[in-house]
């Protein structure tokens, strides 16, 4: 289970929809996988956050799945998001992405439910327990409103030998620190603050699962190649560079930032489904503006 390599870059992908946000654009998404394959990305990650997947229907999800594996064939692993807030649902989703061709699922932490500590640990043994796939647990409590502690997290690891990595989007340093001291090398980190990159991976996260590398891919390999190799001051210039993006990208909710970027390069509509709406004008400009100014400094 541990063969895959959970280090380096993995892109969050945006799902492009019509203009009308009835259906995937297919031909855009390809494009979009086609970029982060020249990028050399470490993996994809189809129906997470980004990709709306609350808005997919289980026939998209499994296409999507179907498609990116095709696209992408063996060069890339393929991390699908299969969780929700009803474990029953999410093991049947997680085998249904298995059966599609994921070679891991993301398990986030039941949302809406408000679980206890007890109830997260049972909600990802009984996933991982029914799955045999690689499993990424996603801890995002700004999203989720709970937060699988620490102490939960290393329960789950000694019963459960296929999780093997987290997507840390806690939105700290506290966390990661604390995990990674109190588990070794039992499971990698990584970041999933793109502006967090550097500092957690300063500290032991193999790499970050990005919403940025989906327009700026190369620049965020260079930046996770540099903090591999420990040269942290050339990481450190590319941090700085990219940290005025990665905040305009969050300046209203994601994805409508990272699809209004996209859009405006032509290599997607910036179509979103509700209830997600595009960003403001304001916010448009603004985000525009950032973008200009990182690559006439960076050379993109």
């Amino acid at each position: 289970m541990t063969a895959l390599p959970f280090h380096g870059v993995f892109t969050a992908l945006v799902t492009p929809f019509t203009e009308d946000g009835s259906a995937i654009d297919f031909d855009a998404y390809s494009r979009l996988l086609e970029m982060q394959l020249e990028a050399k990305v470490a993996g994809v990650v189809p129906c997470g956050t980004t990709g709306e997947a609350p808005t997919l229907t289980s026939a998209e999800q499994l296409e999507l799945i179907r498609f990116t594996k095709r696209v992408v064939k063996n060069e890339l692993p393929v991390i699908v998001g299969t969780g929700s807030n009803a474990t029953q649902k999410s093991v049947e989703a997680a085998k249904a992405a298995r059966e599609a061709g994921a070679d891991a699922v993301m398990v986030v932490m039941p949302y809406y439910s408000k679980p206890s500590q007890a109830g997260m640990i049972r909600h990802i043994e009984q996933i991982a327990h029914s799955v045999s796939a690689p499993i990424v647990v996603y801890n995002i409590p700004s999203r989720s409103v709970v937060e699988l502690s620490v102490a939960s997290m290393l329960s789950v690891l000694e019963s459960c030998p296929n999780v093997v990595a987290v997507k840390d989007a806690t939105g700290g340093m506290g966390h990661c620190q604390e995990l990674l001291s109190r588990s070794g090398d039992r499971v990698a980190v990584l970041s999933g603050d793109d502006a967090l990159t550097l500092p957690m991976m300063a500290v032991g996260a193999s790499g970050v699962i990005s919403v940025a590398s989906n327009l700026y891919p190369k620049a965020l390999v260079q930046l996770v190649d540099a903090l591999r190799r420990g040269d942290f001051a050339a990481a450190r210039q590319d941090q700085f560079r990219l940290l005025p993006v990665f905040k305009a990208l969050f300046e209203e909710p994601s994805p409508a930032p990272i699809k209004a970027a996209l859009a405006s390069r032509g290599w997607m509509r910036g179509s979103l489904r509700l209830p997600m709406t595009p960003v403001s004008p304001e916010c448009h400009q603004r985000l525009l503006s950032v973008l200009k100014t990182y690559e006439e400094a960076s050379g993109s």
